[in-house]
């Protein structure tokens, strides 16, 4: 990770669209009325999105809120919004989800869309039975875990 000091990296794992939602959607509903959130996703997650909020007890203004996110996978735009909004000096979290390939490429392309001096939170999300082996190895690269009950410190071992 080349720019330690302003972008701050947290992981999470998931076992299916769903999963990731319900992961997120806690921590999403906590951040998003004091910071910018950002889903970049490897496929499209907005109907999968709108099925999950039928089924959560949240009144219709949040809702209509998260889904206003851009859960699909539009990564250009999304890539011009996050520099549009750091340069703001707007706190601004990202999420990555997809497989291991695509947050690798995604995190290459963000350190290259944001200046070094502007910090962004980074929630990289593994699909769980891709990295399957590779999960110490991949936690060892972050310090914290995101999970149902928010951030964690990873314990190392």
């Amino acid at each position: 990770m080349k720019n330690e000091n302003t972008k701050e990296k947290i992981c999470a794992f998931y076992a299916s669209d769903y999963h990731f939602e319900m992961i997120s959607l806690p921590y999403i509903n906590n951040k998003m009325e004091k910071e910018e959130i950002i889903i970049l996703t490897e496929n499209n997650l907005e109907e999968t999105m709108k099925t999950f909020l039928t089924k959560i007890n949240f009144k219709e203004d949040k809702k209509a809120k998260i889904l206003k996110l851009n859960w699909k996978n539009d990564d250009l735009t999304k890539f011009k919004e996050i520099k549009t909004k750091t340069n703001q000096e707007k706190d601004v979290t990202i999420f990555v989800k997809g497989k291991e390939n695509y947050v690798h490429n995604v995190n290459q392309n963000i350190e290259k869309w944001i200046p070094e001096e502007k910090h962004v939170k980074i929630i990289d999300c593994y699909e769980i039975e891709e990295v399957g082996e590779k999960l110490d190895n991949i936690m060892d690269q972050y310090q914290k875990i995101l999970g149902t009950s928010g951030e964690k410190e990873i314990e190392k071992i």
